[in-house]
Formats: C-alpha cells, sequence, structure tokens
C-alpha cells in the first residue's frame, strides 16, 4: 500500500520555476541572448549616417564610391555578423565538452566586450573596417550564444517546464531587436553622433553576466552524465527544484547514460555516419534552413528600405519598424505560455503556414502599389502578420527541439551542426537580400514563401510531438523512423523496480521526506 502511495506522490510531482532556475534563465538569456538580438537590428536605423561615414573614410584615402562599392561594402557589414555567427556555432561542441555549458558563456563574453570597444571607437580612429571585423567577432558571440543557452536552460529546466523556459532566449532575442529599434530613432541614437554609442552599448549585458551568472549551478546533466560528478549534480538539482528528493531524476540521467555508454561523446562527423540518429538530424537541418531562409532576417536586416518600398513615409519609418518589434516581442512572450499546452508542432505548423500566406499577399501587395492607393496599408500589415507568425512557431521552436530530440551525447555535436546551418542562411539572406530586392523587386517575396511551404510539409510528416516527454521516450518516437531499436527497457524496468524498492525500505522506516535523500544513499 505504502508503494503504491509513494508511486502515485512521485508521479503527481512536478518540477516548478523556482527562484534559483527563474534568475539563471534571466541572466543567461539577458547576458547572451539579448546581444543577439541587438545586433541584428542594430545596424538598420543607423546605416544612412554609417554609409555616410563609410563614405568620407573611402574617399579620404583618395578613392571614388560607387554605389555598388558602398552596397557591397553594406552589405559585409551585415553579412560578417552571421558570419561571425556560423564560426561560432562550430566552436559549440569542443566548448561545452570541455568548458561545460555555463562555463562557455562566461567564457563567450569575451567575444562580446572586445568588439563592443572597437565599435564604439571606430569613428574616432577612422575606420570602417573596424566595424566590419568587429560585426565578425560579435557575431561569434550570438553563434555560440544562440546554441549554449537553449541548451543549458534545456538542462537546467523539468520536462514539464523545458519547452517554456526554452523559448525565453528567444524573448530575450526579441526584446534585444525592439530596444535596437527604439535606439536607433533618430531622436535617440539613430543619428550622425549616436550610432557608435549605439554600437557600443552591447557590452554592457556581457559585463553583467560576467559578474552574476557564475553564483548559479552548472547543468545537472553535464556534471553527472559527462563529468561523472554525482555530489555536485545532486546538489546542483536540489537547488534549481526546491526540494531535496532529487533520486527520481537522477535516475533518469543515469538510465540515460546507460542507454549511450557504448556510444560516447560523439563528434559531428558521427552524428551524420549514426542511422540513430537520422531523420533527428535531417529535421533540425529542414526546420533551421526554414526558419533562416524564410526571410525574417530580411526584414531585421533592412526594416527601413522594406518599409520605404512598402510606401510608409520617411518620417514614420522608424515608428513602423518599432512598431513591428513590439508585436514580435508580445507574440513571443505568448509562445511562452501556450507551449506547453499547445506542444510545438503545433506552433510551429501555425507559424511556417501564416508566414507563407504572408509572403504571398507581400508579393501581390507590392506589385499592386503602384496602382492601387490602398496597397501599401496591406503591405505593411502583411508584414506584421509574418512577424506574428514567425515569433509563434518558427523562431523559438526550433532550438526546443533541437534540445529534446537529441541526448546527452549528441546534444552538443547536434547544436553545432543546427547552428552552423542557422547562421549559414542567416548569412546567405544577409548579404543576398540588397540585390535579391534589386533585381526581383516585388517578387523577391515569393521565394521565401516556396520555402515556409515546404518547411511547413516537412514538420507535418515528419516531426512529432515531444511536449512533456523524457529525452528518452523522444529517443524511442524517432526510433521506428529510423528503423533501430533502442534496447533499454529491461534495464529500465529493473532500475525502476530498484528505485520503487529502495523508497518503500525508507518508507517503512517512517522517514521524513526530507531525509529521503539520505537514506537511499546508504542502501
Amino acid at each position: 500500500m505504502e508503494k503504491d502511495i509513494f508511486v502515485e506522490k512521485q508521479g503527481e510531482r512536478k518540477g516548478r520555476l523556482t527562484l534559483v532556475l527563474a534568475l539563471a534563465t534571466l541572466i543567461s538569456a539577458f547576458g547572451s541572448s539579448f546581444q543577439y538580438g541587438y545586433n541584428v537590428a542594430v545596424v538598420n536605423s543607423p546605416a544612412p549616417d554609417m554609409q555616410k561615414f563609410y563614405t568620407s573614410v573611402y574617399e579620404s584615402r583618395n578613392a571614388t564610391v560607387t554605389d555598388n562599392v558602398l552596397t557591397l561594402l553594406w552589405s559585409l557589414t551585415v553579412s560578417m555578423y552571421p558570419m561571425g555567427g556560423f564560426f561560432g556555432s562550430l566552436m559549440v561542441a569542443p566548448l561545452v565538452n570541455n568548458f561545460g555549458r555555463k562555463g562557455t558563456l562566461l567564457f563567450n563574453n569575451i567575444f562580446s566586450i572586445v568588439p563592443a570597444i572597437m565599435m564604439g571607437i571606430s569613428e574616432v580612429v577612422g575606420s570602417f573596417e573596424i566595424i566590419i571585423v568587429a560585426r565578425f567577432l560579435v557575431g561569434i558571440c550570438a553563434g555560440l550564444s544562440s546554441n549554449v543557452v537553449p541548451m543549458y536552460l534545456g538542462e537546467l529546466a523539468p520536462k514539464n517546464l523545458r519547452g517554456a523556459v526554452g523559448i525565453v532566449p528567444q524573448l530575450f532575442i526579441t526584446v534585444g531587436i525592439l530596444v535596437a529599434q527604439v535606439f536607433g530613432i533618430r531622436s535617440i541614437l539613430g543619428n550622425a553622433e549616436g550610432w557608435p554609442i549605439m554600437l557600443a552599448l552591447t557590452g554592457i549585458p556581457a559585463v553583467l553576466e560576467l559578474f552574476i551568472l557564475p553564483f548559479f549551478p552548472e547543468s545537472p546533466r553535464y556534471m553527472l552524465i559527462q563529468k561523472g560528478d554525482e555530489k555536485n549534480a545532486r546538489k546542483a538539482l536540489q537547488r534549481l527544484r526546491g526540494w531535496q528528493d532529487v533520486d527520481e531524476e537522477l535516475q533518469e540521467m543515469r538510465l540515460e547514460e546507460q542507454s549511450e555508454q557504448a556510444e560516447g561523446q560523439l563528434s559531428v562527423f558521427t552524428l551524420f555516419t549514426l542511422r540513430s540518429l537520422r531523420w533527428q538530424l535531417v529535421s533540425i537541418i529542414i526546420m533551421n534552413m526554414g526558419q533562416q531562409l524564410s526571410g525574417v532576417n530580411a526584414i531585421y536586416y533592412y526594416a527601413d528600405s522594406i518599409f520605404s518600398s512598402a510606401g510608409v513615409k520617411d518620417n514614420d519609418v522608424q515608428y513602423v519598424t518599432v512598431g513591428t518589434g513590439s508585436v514580435n516581442v508580445l507574440m513571443t512572450l505568448a509562445a511562452v505560455f501556450i507551449v506547453e499546452t499547445s506542444g510545438r508542432k503545433l506552433l510551429l505548423l501555425i507559424g511556417f503556414g501564416i508566414c507563407c500566406a504572408a509572403c504571398v499577399i507581400l508579393t501581390v501587395a507590392l506589385s499592386l502599389q503602384d496602382t492601387l492607393q490602398w496597397m501599401p496599408y496591406v503591405s505593411i500589415a502583411c508584414i506584421i502578420i509574418y512577424v506574428i507568425g514567425h515569433a509563434i512557431g518558427p523562431s523559438p521552436i526550433p532550438t526546443v527541439v533541437t534540445n529534446e530530440i537529441f541526448r546527452q551525447s549528441s546534444r552538443p555535436a547536434a547544436f553545432m551542426v543546427a547552428g552552423s546551418v542557422h547562421w549559414l542562411s542567416n548569412f546567405i539572406v544577409g548579404l543576398v537580400f540588397p540585390f535579391l530586392e534589386k533585381g526581383l523587386g516585388a517578387y523577391s517575396f515569393i521565394i521565401f514563401a516556396f520555402i515556409c511551404l515546404a518547411t511547413f510539409i516537412y514538420i507535418w510528416v515528419v516531426i512529432p510531438e515531444t511536449k512533456n516527454t523524457t529525452f528518452l521516450e523522444i529517443s524511442k518516437l524517432f526510433a521506428a523512423r529510423n528503423k533501430v531499436e533502442i534496447v533499454v527497457e529491461a534495464e529500465e524496468q529493473k532500475m525502476k523496480e530498484n528505485f520503487v524498492l529502495k523508497h518503500t525500505l525508507c518508507l517503512t522506516n517512517s522517514l521524513p521526506l526530507k531525509t529521503m535523500s539520505d537514506c537511499l544513499q546508504t542502501l
């Protein structure tokens, strides 16, 4: 009877958002993810003044700036950021395996503070090259943080909060975009005098994270599975969960470790050769390509020029851009609260569906706006609807799914692949879109519509729902599609029976719950 009561009690226990978990989430997301979003949008509003600076520096060297040269220099300034993100993604696996998740985030701050100083002094030293190099370095910071923060938080959070906590980094990315758009208003910092300060502000979150994050725990899964440090893993879990009895969660980690002991820590090359991870790997590649090649960063990198082409008056463009950023934040915030009830797959399908429809209608509106006076309003509405669709699914969910469909041994390599695809696709959009817009004009967005549709179909057919399931259970969901077997059931049953037996013995001795952990360790 006591055994049944205990099992029922354990089955009802759900993880909660403790103060330690909440603060660790906020600090890591603000210190790292915020910078990603901030640097996506920071060069949009001050672009005309920065281009004037580029022109003056170029001409001071007794050379003439043509429109094509200036377009190329500006495209490099924009696209060096995602190129740095690509190289940052390549560094994920070796850094997180050697320094840990938290340690990597602390180390990563060097790639924010140094370029912040470089961009802040660029006008004083009279060099636009220093801005391009700094954009590459801060891109490395973004490439690391965009992969490591979701990995870190996904391993800190209990399974019933993993989706919501996993979206917080994306929420801070949207907040970073909005803050950059607000600072970019011409009466604030988006002017000839303020843009160096605006670029340099990216270092402030990094400094705060550098001083505060050391007081919070490292990933318990990393400490137990990769470092074999059960003592500190237990302490970290107890701080994160707010209770002493964390043996059930530790047991799940041990089972995961045992089921993949033969694999060891997987490299990217090994990841591509394993049949058991084939469809997981294809899925993260498709989702990240779809996320970036759907055109979202074309809107943020070149928002002012897109709104101008949509018929917005020059004085109003900056405010429309800020309004779009505000919608982005609100919809991502909504996704935090609905992801655990609606699920990951549904949000992805809704998001890509909305983006596809918005791109088609936007193409029609842009092509007809010279003939119909009210078409510019349709264009603006389409962009806002597109942002809404992307914010609730394609933007936040792929990193959550990547974190969930790979286990501890393959997760770092998987994030390395996902991040590389993410940033390489981002780089292509940032570099090519100005030329695409000049060449195709109103029809440039129809390409994004086809990409959204293709991604929608893939998710519908292949991606399973992963909410409120353990990492091991998700592996079993993919096993049938990969045509492999994960033989852990017998060992899992044995460990569960042993676990229940030990708790029964402790309960028989009428021990209080707070000493349950000590009792289990003595058996």
